[in-house]
């Protein structure tokens, strides 16, 4: 590679990485600006009525309470070589109660940290998409396809997703949610058990069954904030986009306007 070259390969990658601290800094946005979503009561991100019923609130710590009796055995969970290597379990958090569920592939070396899924650099992107859907992380879910990390992120292993599946399962029944969107072709293809590539697969609204005969859950698939980071370019920010247009859409709440 000449020199020129090598200055200009250098200079596209400052420009791409300046352009993704500034948007993991703020709010993150497909291209220009998006203004603040037009409330509707009669649509809530999260299905907590103004004045809650005994029921109802008894209904939601029952979730609550479910998820962590889960987030425990994944603690304990020793069916697959991931949990002598991990440092902590990520078995995923959020409103028990939320109508959007996003998952992932598996934690990243942040998350392992933490045990938090999604905190890293893929996840503060993560944080800033869902912003400027008109929501937060406490409105939305998150979770993994795998609660383990792979040693050096490596891609899941078909045992380690047979091991660990039945746990993202068992959570998605007790969430009940309206939409799960699969971040990622690892995430999409397990869930929907296909090979086609991430690229076929977005742009759709799939179904998904967390158990023979139950509820289908819709599904949408975009790609990994992870991807959107290395290919950080107007294109790829604006499929994201739609996506999420798309998500707000089914789900009957405001879509924010772009200014």
């Amino acid at each position: 590679m000449s020199r020129q070259a090598q200055q200009q390969r250098l200079i596209r990658t400052v420009i791409g990485q300046l352009e993704c601290d500034r948007f993991l800094g703020g709010v993150w946005l497909p291209i220009g600006t998006v203004g603040p979503a037009a409330t509707d009561a009669a649509t809530p991100a999260v299905r907590k009525p103004g004045k809650m019923s005994r029921a109802k609130a008894e209904d939601i710590q029952d979730k609550r309470e479910r998820l962590a009796a889960i987030a425990s055995r994944v603690a304990k969970c020793r069916k697959c070589p991931l949990h002598e290597s991990r440092l902590n379990p990520v078995p995923g958090q959020g409103n028990p109660n939320a109508r959007i569920v996003f998952v992932g592939e598996a934690p990243g070396e942040t998350e392992d940290r933490q045990g938090k899924a999604f905190v890293g650099r893929a996840g503060m992107l993560l944080t800033n998409i869902i912003e400027a859907m008109g929501l937060t992380r406490e409105d939305v879910f998150i979770a993994n396809i795998l609660k383990s990390r792979p040693p050096s992120n490596r891609d899941p292993q078909a045992t380690e997703i047979a091991a660990c599946i039945p746990f993202l399962q068992e959570q998605l029944l007790v969430i009940e949610p309206d939409i799960i969107v699969a971040l990622g072709a690892h995430a999409a293809r397990t869930l929907l058990e296909t090979n086609a590539p991430i690229g076929q697969l977005r742009g759709q609204l799939h179904e998904y069954l967390p158990e023979p005969l139950g509820r289908p859950i819709k599904l949408l698939a975009t790609y990994h904030p992870a991807y959107l980071l290395r290919n950080y370019v107007k294109e790829t920010r604006m499929k994201v986009w739609q996506d999420m247009q798309r998500v707000l859409t089914e789900l009957d709440l405001p879509v924010p306007k772009k200014s």
